[in-house]
């Protein structure tokens, strides 16, 4: 288990030509490490990291819950929850796609340490948040399921994946568990 800072790519090479911060700057993985799934870059939380393929699949599969808390622009409303245990239409590899339903609740704002690099601030309006749970994993999804009820995401925070918790994880922090 790993706490992945923001700022970091899911992922230990990086071919192009910019210098990007990769996660094996965090800690000495034994070789054949891979991430179970990704963070995007401006994404933080918990990452699974194995050596195993067939735990990678079981991890990734719709039979396991991603949560997330995200902080969004504006003050997220009910409605927009309820669109969200819905399913929302988003585009994916170039098509429309309907998300499966989700978990979503709204919340108060989480006591947890302030991102590395400053979000926003106040004079460009409120901001709220809500934790969503997805069983699946496309591209940026929860961004874009955010976005299509009207409330981009600001901070993306993944807090648990199956029976995984971040609970407090230090970012950059590694643990070793059992699957």
């Amino acid at each position: 288990m790993l706490h992945k800072p923001y700022g970091y790519l899911s992922q230990f090479k990086y071919e192009l030509k910019r210098k990007k911060k990769l996660l094996g700057e965090l800690y000495d993985f034994p070789p054949g490490t891979m991430a179970i799934g990704r963070l995007d870059e401006d994404s933080e939380g918990l990452l699974l990291l194995t050596t195993d393929g067939n735990v990678s699949e079981h991890v990734r599969s719709r039979n396991t819950e991603k949560e997330y808390w995200v902080q969004v622009d504006g003050i997220i409303t009910e409605s927009a929850a309820n669109l969200l245990r819905s399913g929302v239409q988003i585009g994916f590899k170039g098509k429309k796609y309907i998300t499966r339903p989700a978990i979503a609740e709204l919340m108060d704002p989480p006591d947890i340490p302030l991102r590395t690099q400053k979000i926003r601030d106040e004079r460009h309006g409120p901001t709220s948040w809500i934790s969503i749970t997805v069983s699946e994993g496309k591209f940026r999804q929860v961004r874009k399921m955010t976005a299509a009820v009207g409330f981009p995401t600001l901070r993306l925070i993944r807090m648990r994946v199956g029976q995984y918790y971040l609970s407090d994880f230090a970012p950059g922090e590694v643990r070793e568990i059992e699957f």
